[in-house]
């Protein structure tokens, strides 16, 4: 894992026109990471909904393959 102050001093060192596209990555970075954070919410609440459909007797012999 990269040491937050070595980094900080690699974009300080970098031309202004170059630290806002580190800005713009850094935000796609955290909007991605907002929308899979999401996803995993709605799977582990839609889980319980779908247990119902997914574990029944006349799937079972998909589990056994």
């Amino acid at each position: 894992m990269t040491n937050t102050k070595a980094l900080l001093k690699k974009i300080e060192a970098l031309p202004e026109e170059r630290i806002s596209e580190i800005e713009d990555f850094v935000e796609f970075i955290a909007g991605r990471e907002q929308e899979r954070s999401t996803t995993r919410a709605a799977n582990a609440a839609s889980a319980p909904a779908f247990a119902a459909v997914w574990s029944n007797p006349e799937d079972d012999v998909y589990d056994a393959a």
